[in-house]
């Protein structure tokens, strides 16, 4: 074995344990905060983009004892994230939200005048779309995207159209 793969070879370990030792100490501070980490619940996302997805670990990482593989994709406030951050996840759980509230609201369509399904429809459907734009706000914090999402939301209030 060549010294240049044992090197590559062992990088990926040194992360696995720095990031077990890690959550390590974050357990420990949360006890003596009377906290709780609960590893059955904690998942593991290694990202990269496409194309070094390959040279990521695949093995299982300790966290507080209980080992955890790495997992695809993982949900945060709702948010799904993929392993090379393309958001299709996310996009795809959205879509499928949105879908399921429209089938719901046909059962009511014939009930109410034609301007309030409307304004239902577009405030259930934006109501999805804006919750995970509003939280990748919150997490990223551009200022531009801040600017831009309360100019909408003026130019809504201004014209009616908000829900």
């Amino acid at each position: 074995m060549t010294r240049r793969f044992v090197a590559r070879v062992r990088q990926p370990l040194s992360l696995s344990l720095t990031v077990s030792e890690c959550a390590d100490a974050i357990s420990i501070w949360m006890k003596a905060n009377r906290l709780l980490l609960n590893p059955d619940k904690s998942e593991v996302l290694w990202c990269a983009t496409g194309r070094r997805q390959h040279q990521l670990p695949t093995y299982a990482v300790l966290i507080v004892g209980i080992s955890i593989t790495p997992a695809l994709f993982v949900r945060d406030l709702g948010i799904y994230i993929n392993a090379d951050l393309p958001m299709r996840t996310h996009v795809q759980r959205t879509v499928s939200r949105c879908f399921a509230a429209l089938r719901q609201l046909r059962q009511i369509g014939r009930c109410v005048p034609a301007t309030t399904f409307q304004v239902l429809v577009v405030a259930l459907v934006h109501a999805w779309l804006d919750y995970g734009n509003s939280v990748l706000v919150g997490i990223l914090a551009y200022p531009q995207r801040i600017q831009y999402k309360v100019a909408v939301l003026g130019y809504r209030v201004l014209h009616g159209s908000a829900p």
